[in-house]
């Protein structure tokens, strides 16, 4: 278990901050790097072209660890969209496929994949939401012989239900079909790896996760994982500069070629060396490994634990642990949740988010008892209000 660690965090003793699948707080370390950062560009005559490449080379490293690869395989992106739209761009459909999806998921794992299937004449195939909450088992079944692609989540945005993805890995492959995965639910707080040296593991074709929200870092910076299958011969969403071979060489720019940068760098956005926000999110990231994602993941299970528990008898109920993800809890109850209750509690300063009928509670290692007592104390003055 990780101790409290609030004194890293601007986080008032009286605010009960417990929405980081929302939107994370900065750790202070994190904002130092990123204004240091920042400030460089007042002094853009020390930003030496080396300077381009070293800061990406870093954040891959680093991130790499996170999945279980070789930097390599990462590729920088701004936003989950930009890598699931990459991935969909890439992977083949045809006429008379289907993609499979979750019923109320993330609509930036939806959009591409519905726009994709109109193209090419698929069916999106929505996996609906299941009765006894074992969202593993709901895809297994609806994984047929006519499914080209899973576009699939590890931690279900609404219910907080978690896919057994070695499962489903081992599903997809034995049926030839793709597998692209958002992992900005859940990746920095629940273990994961992509398996790619071992026959039984998860071995995504694409895997992304945005920084924003359990990797602790700054908007607009993510991950894309690309196996190496799709490495030779992908096709990028841009076209840039520093995605192409002898890049490092700004006196052979005029030099057009054909040729990509190695590995799935040629997936790399436009301005991926992002001088203010590289070394902030390579902050968070370094302090995460610090912690231990597996820590992390059972310190922050132990506060959802004691709130799921507490909150039965306020007249919510979550899905069962072992079906949903530890960092994760999503509450229902059998009446309607009140439209305006992130409002209501707010006042309180207590914060949460309301998405679809689920009250979602994501609290971190800066979260205390007193902060789940809180919400408790609410929650039970809402279910006795007439």
């Amino acid at each position: 278990m990780i101790p409290c660690q609030r004194h890293l965090f601007d986080i008032p003793d009286d605010v009960a901050y417990l929405n980081c699948a929302y939107m994370s707080p900065l750790m202070k370390p994190v904002i130092e790097a990123g204004t240091v950062a920042l400030t460089r560009k007042a002094h853009p005559w020390e930003i030496t072209p080396e300077k381009f490449f070293t800061g990406a080379d870093e954040f891959r490293a680093i991130a790499a660890q996170f999945v279980g690869c070789s930097p390599d395989c990462i590729a920088i992106v701004p936003s989950a969209s930009y890598g699931i739209a990459t991935a969909a761009q890439n992977l083949p459909v045809a006429k008379g496929q289907s993609i499979l999806v979750l019923e109320e998921q993330f609509p930036s794992n939806y959009y591409a994949w519905q726009r994709r299937a109109e193209a090419t004449g698929a069916t999106l195939k929505v996996v609906p939401w299941p009765a006894d909450n074992d969202w593993t088992a709901a895809v297994l079944e609806f994984l047929t012989s006519e499914v080209a692609i899973a576009a699939l989540p590890h931690v279900h945005w609404t219910s907080g239900g978690m896919l057994d993805l070695v499962r489903i890995g081992q599903a997809c492959r034995k049926l030839g079909a793709a597998l692209a995965l958002d992992l900005t639910q859940s990746l920095g707080a629940l273990p994961f790896s992509v398996g790619m040296d071992d026959e039984n593991g998860v071995q995504p074709d694409f895997a992304v996760a945005a920084s924003y929200k359990w990797m602790l870092g700054p908007y607009s910076v993510g991950i894309l994982y690309v196996a190496p299958k799709w490495q030779g011969g992908g096709r990028p969403l841009e076209e840039n500069w520093i995605q192409r071979a002898g890049a490092r060489d700004f006196s052979s720019l005029i030099l057009y070629t054909k040729d990509y940068d190695g590995g799935a760098r040629r997936f790399d956005m436009g301005e991926r060396s992002n001088f203010a926000l590289l070394p902030a999110a390579l902050r968070a990231m370094q302090q995460l490994l610090e912690w231990d994602v597996s820590r992390i993941s059972e310190t922050i299970g132990a506060l959802n634990r004691r709130l799921a528990e507490a909150a039965l008898d306020a007249g919510f109920h979550a899905p069962a642990e072992p079906l949903r993800a530890p960092h994760y809890l999503a509450l229902r109850r059998h009446t309607q949740i009140p439209k305006e209750l992130p409002e209501i509690l707010a006042r309180e300063k207590v914060f949460v988010s309301v998405r679809g009928s689920s009250i979602r509670v994501t609290p971190h290692v800066y979260n205390t008892t007193e902060d789940c007592d809180r919400l408790i104390a609410c929650l039970r003055r809402i279910a006795l209000a007439p």
